[in-house]
């Protein structure tokens, strides 16, 4: 019974893992699209939603989910603007807090990508190694 209680514990807790870590990977891709669309709107604030999905390579039904989610937040607001090429006259700016909040995800997104290229070196490397040494697959034969 106890060794039975013990493998419950244990799949139950690998399971936690997988969960947290699918939680995890979804969070910080989430905040990787935040962190791409506030730094397009910096940019261009007076996009349509067509344009900035394009430029994201997302749906517009995806973009305008992301783009609630951060008026939600606060981060970022919309405005009438008369002199807007957008044809319905509004544009998407950041607020001062979403500024601050992209100030922080830019930090965070520059270390996920500073650490993947570290992995991603270290992966090259491992396979140049392997495929220099004598006798190992990269080797020419006759």
């Amino acid at each position: 019974m106890a060794v039975a209680c013990i493998k419950h514990i244990q799949t139950h807790t690998a399971q936690r893992k997988l969960v947290n870590c699918m939680t995890s990977r979804q969070a910080k891709l989430q905040e990787d699209t935040y962190f791409r669309v506030m730094r397009i709107l910096q940019e261009n604030p007076d996009l349509t939603q067509r344009e900035l999905a394009e430029k994201l390579g997302i749906s517009v039904g995806g973009l305008n989910y992301c783009l609630k989610a951060l008026m939600e937040k606060g981060l970022v607001k919309m405005k009438n603007f008369a002199n807007s090429k957008n044809k319905f006259g509004y544009v998407y700016v950041l607020t001062p807090i979403g500024m601050a909040e992209k100030a922080a995800i830019t930090h965070r997104f520059l270390q996920r990508k500073m650490d993947e290229y570290e992995a991603l070196k270290a992966e090259i490397e491992a396979l140049r190694s392997e495929v220099d040494k004598p006798g190992g697959e990269g080797t020419q034969r006759a």
